[in-house]
């Protein structure tokens, strides 16, 4: 005689699948105007001692759509992204890449030379590079005798 192994589910592993299936529930019939994409673009962000850097992927964003203003340390990625429109005659299987207009702003580490910001788009990625202001760069201070 075989004996099979059952064992029964832990709650833990039926509240998971409980809880999918509700988000695939909820998603099946929530109207698509209302999906948003909370962190649009996806940024990088890194400083040395005279520049911070930022970086967004902006796939299917032409660079005439994009919009960027810097406010005090503040800088602001908006845009518009233009829906894929297949056919009047297809069903879309799987939807997920979210268009129209975004905005996002991301705190600065120091304050920048407004003059001196420059940006680029290159195979779908925003780079643009903030130069440090020279009041706010760290200055030697000699002690006399």
């Amino acid at each position: 005689m075989i004996y099979r192994k059952y064992s029964v589910p832990s709650i833990w592993q039926e509240m998971d699948r409980m809880q999918r299936e509700m988000n695939r529930m909820v998603n099946a019939f929530q109207p698509e105007r209302s999906r948003t994409a909370v962190n649009f673009p996806a940024v990088n962000a890194w400083t040395d001692d005279d520049t911070e850097v930022v970086t967004a992927e902006l796939p299917g964003v032409d660079a005439k759509d994009l919009d960027l203003n810097l406010v005090g340390d503040v800088l602001t990625i908006s845009g518009r992204r233009s829906a894929e429109e297949p056919g009047e005659e297809v069903r879309y299987h799987r939807r997920e890449r979210v268009s129209g207009e975004f905005s996002r702003s991301i705190q600065l580490a120091f304050p920048v030379d407004s003059e001196k910001v420059s940006a680029s788009v290159e195979n779908g990625v925003l780079r643009v590079n903030l130069p440090r202001a020279e009041a706010d760069k760290p200055r030697k201070i000699t002690v006399k005798s």
